[in-house]
């Protein structure tokens, strides 16, 4: 029988062993846990699991390999990532790499052969964690003391974002749009072009004064990585241009919307992470299946007082999942509409946030 070679210690002092595929680096990060079925590129690939490590529910991972166009980011930034059954010969004739080689063209560990299920409960249970992935003979002392004496980041959004601006052009625009870049999913440029908008995608640091300076249409906010707390330079970008423009936010950006009105933001005890998550428009009346993947969300009781309105909530813990202020043409939502990968039920906010775009041309 095959020795396991590597190991995953919790800050607890459990170890959990496996099997190697991807980069062997050793790395301390936050485990958190995935209920996709499919979309493990789009996971590897999403820049809001930067410094994280995700445990994917669904047993069987790499079976289709990976696609040159199925990514979200450029250069993965996923932490880590944790299966229970790693196929190695992918069967899909439109792969072009494992997902173990490009795991290990990014330097980015993998481990195979664990109880995805027991360590997924053990988050569940406790809340996440951070852990240290090494080789299976690294004393388990050692490895604690690794973990406490590695700093918890604060500055992963600086990291991901882009260093200088970029273009995504469409045929036939009727708006442009500048994208502030927190670590943005590829697939929300696409949907935003499908819907006739050019986008300028931007540093997370541009300034309100730079933005105005494009003229553009409407502002959008984007994913990320990490607390919302620590993008203070987009926190003050939004109280300069908020009732100035429409602006949109998925994710990070609807938690630094909310934080830019006064509301406040807390940690959740192992976030929302799949494509199954029920989310109830309280506007409509309507539920929508939703893809998420957040570790921070909205205090509800903080958004009273603020000139924001609740307009979506989860229907498993009634977490906010949407806001909105009406008069300064500003929302937000906390899942991905994008659905990449995900159910499709939300791509009609993108629409919405054009109607705001055409309203606010309309009275200019």
């Amino acid at each position: 029988m095959k020795k396991a070679d590597r190991k995953i210690v919790t800050e607890f002092g459990e170890e959990y062993y496996g099997f190697s595929f991807g980069s062997v680096n050793d790395r301390v990060c936050e485990i958190v846990f995935n209920t996709s079925m499919v979309g493990y590129q789009e996971i590897v690939s999403d820049l809001s699991y930067t410094d994280q490590s995700v445990v994917m529910t669904y047993p069987l991972i790499g079976n289709y390999g990976i696609t040159d166009d199925d990514f979200e980011s450029r250069t993965p930034g996923i932490g880590a990532l944790i299966v229970h059954d790693y196929n190695d010969m992918p069967s899909n004739f439109r792969y072009t790499k494992t997902l173990s080689e490009l795991l290990e063209e990014n330097g980015i560990p993998g481990i195979s052969g664990v109880d995805t299920r027991m360590i997924t409960r053990r988050i569940r249970d406790n809340g996440s964690c951070r852990v240290f992935i090494t080789g299976a003979d690294r004393p388990k002392e050692e490895c604690l003391k690794i973990i406490n004496e590695t700093p918890v980041p604060h500055d992963a959004v600086s990291r991901v974002s882009c260093k200088k601006r970029w273009y995504s052009r469409t045929s036939n625009p009727k708006y442009n749009v500048v994208a502030v870049d927190c670590g943005i999913k590829l697939n929300i440029v696409r949907s935003l072009n499908k819907f006739g908008c050019n986008v300028t995608i931007v540093p997370f640091d541009t300034t309100a004064e730079e933005i105005e300076f494009m003229k553009p249409d409407g502002v959008f906010l984007s994913n990320g990585p990490g607390n919302p707390e620590d993008v203070t330079p987009v926190i003050e970008t939004v109280k300069k241009l908020k009732g100035k423009y429409p602006i949109f936010g998925i994710c990070l950006g609807h938690q630094m919307i909310s934080l830019a009105y006064g509301a406040k933001t807390y940690k959740l005890k192992f976030g929302h992470r799949g494509g199954n998550h029920p989310v109830m428009n309280l506007q409509t009346g309507k539920i929508e299946i939703t893809s998420q993947n957040h570790s921070y969300a909205v205090d509800p009781g903080s958004v009273e007082g603020t000139g924001l309105e609740i307009t979506h909530i989860n229907l498993l813990d009634n977490t906010v999942e949407g806001l909105k202020c009406e008069k300064d043409r500003i929302f937000s939502v906390q899942y991905h509409p994008e659905s990449a990968p995900g159910p499709q039920d939300s791509a009609y906010l993108f629409g919405q946030f054009v109607n705001n775009m055409k309203e606010a041309k309309d009275n200019a």
